[in-house]
């Protein structure tokens, strides 16, 4: 997607942080934005400060753990701007930090359902639209570094809701149209609600909603904004490697058990039948 002038973007949790410093990247494009998320005065306040800066947005009040509330989301964006070309399911909480075997179900679930679920939820509806509308259109989860390492200890929980994430994303990029792009954001450290007490320490919202806009301009699948998370991601799949070469070493004809491959043999079968 070159040019994103006169496209509808939708933000969830667009009124705060990461999801707010997007809403204005895309905003000073040309682009319309549609926010959302539950408090109505984060959402005024927005609405508010897009409007000063000549953008324009619209907002409603909403729950991504509710597929009702998301399909009235979806509702809401038709009716105001006719359609959507870019979706990015960016609301997101995190919990206090706790060892896995001492977290209380509820909070998992809570955050889960956030986390998780709420990227699930838009992605489904979103893109069944998206699909039917028949335009060339793009779908951005948001993950984390902790989708591909351990950032932080004792949180279990965040980090399992951002590595289910990432298995949605590359499972979509399969199952969606190919006109309809679909992605990936793995921040690092963003001054956001989740941050706050250490804003100092963190990468500003609108530098990082800089490189990742024009990561979508130009189609990344994976849309990376902090270089040292690599000096954490390869060792990891270095032990990877090792313990295949180790426990399971490449041999002639070792495709005899790859499940792809055998699915292409049976549907060749089937096809040749």
């Amino acid at each position: 997607m070159d040019s994103f002038k006169d496209k509808t973007v939708v933000i969830t949790g667009g009124a705060t942080g990461i999801g707010f410093g997007l809403a204005k990247r895309f905003g000073t494009e040309g682009a319309k934005i549609i926010i959302g998320e539950p408090r109505q005065a984060q959402l005024d306040t927005a609405i508010a400060e897009l409007k000063s800066l000549g953008i324009d947005a619209a907002a409603m009040v909403m729950d991504v753990t509710d597929p009702k509330s998301m399909e009235a989301f979806a509702d809401f964006t038709w009716d105001t701007y006719g359609g959507a070309h870019v979706l990015i399911n960016n609301a997101g909480i995190a919990i206090g930090r706790k060892a896995m075997v001492d977290l209380p179900l509820e909070d998992l679930h809570r955050l889960m359902n956030v986390n998780f679920f709420g990227v699930w939820h838009g992605a489904a509806t979103f893109g069944k639209r998206m699909i039917a509308q028949g335009e060339p259109a793009a779908i951005y989860n948001l993950a984390s570094e902790n989708a591909f390492f351990n950032a932080v200890t004792n949180s279990a929980s965040y980090i399992a809701s951002k590595q289910a994430v990432r298995g949605l994303t590359e499972a979509m990029r399969d199952e969606i149209p190919d006109f309809i792009k679909v992605g990936m954001i793995v921040p690092g450290f963003v001054a956001s609600d989740m941050t706050k007490g250490s804003e100092q320490f963190a990468m500003d919202a609108d530098t990082f909603a800089d490189k990742v806009v024009e990561q979508i301009r130009a189609g990344e699948f994976y849309v990376v904004t902090h270089s040292y998370n690599m000096v954490r991601i390869k060792p990891i799949h270095d032990e990877i490697e090792a313990a295949y070469e180790r426990n399971a070493p490449r041999y002639e004809g070792d495709d005899e058990y790859d499940v792809p491959t055998l699915i292409a043999k049976l549907r060749a079968r089937r096809d040749g039948a």
